[in-house]
């Protein structure tokens, strides 16, 4: 008897395959990304080390990053808690004027960076609606580096409401039912159920945060007054320096930037990829 085998083929699909895609990626990326970054390290190269050292280890350059680098994290810490809440009541409950605030939520995506400064600059400077309440309370939030963190929390909370919000909708209501009947109160329910899958996305859209809060400019640049060793930012330290004409020093300190935001962005993406793990395993 002849034995006829049958070929299974494998069904064709409308995308491109593995091979294109994966080509046109690289290249997409080599394009946008990798090349522009490239070429502040060949910029950079220019500098002799004892040159390089001298520009990034200046007073005024280590404190810009200090202001940069702390604003940055303190404005991504409180835009995790608050917003965590403010995704959580968008999600979970019902209210008049519920679908205005969640259009609000994206008016700093849309809203030009200058017009978000200039508009915290006029409410928060001492003769501002809200400057002027807290003046005579010897609490000065212009000019400041808390004006900075304010203007980034301003910037970088729908990051964190957009990663964390669809993760709330498709959580399943059963099994914090579930956890309520078998006798855990409400502060344990969200603790031992919710929030360990919403881990994940909260270090997320931190990420994001604190990523976008590092290179921001435009809303920063009026609220924080631009003082050299108290408010000045990197980013502004990086444009006196290209008006001066220092492209060298310019890519300098914006290596020493991008070096520790991609080794702070590693560590965040292997906390979430733990996280994801413990969350799969469990």
């Amino acid at each position: 008897m002849k034995s006829s085998t049958t070929k299974r083929t494998k069904p064709r699909s409308v995308l491109p395959g593995f091979g294109l895609s994966l080509g046109f990626t690289i290249f997409y990326l080599s394009v946008l990304v990798i090349i522009p970054l490239a070429g502040i390290f060949v910029k950079t190269s220019g500098l002799t080390p004892e040159q390089f050292w001298h520009t990034v280890s200046n007073p005024r350059v280590i404190a810009s990053y200090k202001v940069s680098f702390l604003t940055s994290f303190y404005a991504a810490l409180a835009n995790l808690v608050f917003g965590l809440i403010i995704a959580w009541v968008l999600v979970r409950y019902r209210f008049p004027g519920k679908k205005l605030i969640d259009s609000l939520i994206d008016m700093p995506f849309a809203l030009p960076t200058a017009v978000a400064g200039i508009s915290l600059t006029a409410i928060y400077a001492p003769n501002g609606w809200v400057g002027k309440l807290v003046e005579p309370l010897g609490l000065k939030i212009a000019f400041t580096p808390l004006g900075i963190t304010l203007a980034l929390i301003f910037i970088g909370l729908p990051f964190v409401v957009r990663t964390v919000q669809p993760v709330l909708q498709d959580l399943d209501n059963e099994v914090e039912e579930a956890a309520v009947m078998l006798g855990a109160f409400r502060l344990r329910t969200f603790r031992r159920v919710i929030l360990p899958e919403l881990i994940p996305a909260l270090l997320t859209g931190f990420a994001l945060a604190f990523a976008r809060g590092i290179g921001e400019y435009g809303s920063v640049v009026f609220i924080s007054g631009n003082m050299p060793m108290k408010t000045e930012i990197a980013p502004l330290l990086i444009m006196t320096k290209l008006e001066q004409y220092d492209y060298k020093g310019a890519t300098a300190i914006a290596m020493v930037m991008l070096i520790v935001s991609f080794i702070l962005l590693l560590l965040i993406n292997y906390l979430q990829w733990r996280s994801n793990r413990r969350v799969v395993t469990a």
